[in-house]
């Protein structure tokens, strides 16, 4: 009798604590819209690299403390990180196979899509954007950020041997 023992636990954690610190940086108002979203671009890394040990129930997780920490309607992000990471372990297999540049494509799609969902949910609260067209500027952003973050966290998951 094998049990399966996970390793590695703590490269994740740390990821997502550094991909928090990223996010609430303070930034000069300029740079705020172009800010990329670190933690989507972490938790879609994780759904890809290792779908069967982060999940939806992961992404809700950090989505309510993203939540916390923005001080944002509570599940707002946490259903949008849940959506993001349906998507990601559905699509894994497809994605991983992609080039690089195809996958910062895809990035920059499943981010464009959860900030224009989040700009409609904070209109009907009564939040108006500073642009309204933002939601471009983090997706062009994060994708063209993504082939970097990619390489880090994979040599990070083979070098930990994170699986």
């Amino acid at each position: 009798m094998s049990v399966e023992k996970h390793h590695g636990g703590w490269v994740i954690i740390l990821s997502f604590i550094v991909s928090f610190m990223l996010a609430i940086i303070p930034l000069p108002i300029w740079a705020t819209i172009w800010r990329p979203d670190w933690v989507e671009m972490v938790l879609i890394y994780w759904c890809l690299a290792i779908p069967q040990r982060i999940g939806i129930i992961t992404a809700w997780n950090i989505g309510i403390i993203y939540d916390v920490l923005h001080n944002s309607l509570l599940g707002q992000h946490a259903l949008f990180f849940s959506f993001i990471a349906y998507i990601s372990i559905k699509l894994h297999r497809q994605i991983r196979l992609f080039p690089l540049w195809q996958q910062a494509i895809v990035i920059f799609g499943l981010i464009t899509i959860t900030h224009l969902l989040n700009i409609i949910i904070n209109s009907i609260l009564g939040h108006p954007p500073l642009v309204l067209i933002s939601f471009i500027y983090e997706g062009l952003s994060s994708m063209l950020l993504w082939p970097w973050l990619f390489i880090i966290l994979r040599d990070m998951r083979r070098t930990y041997n994170v699986y």
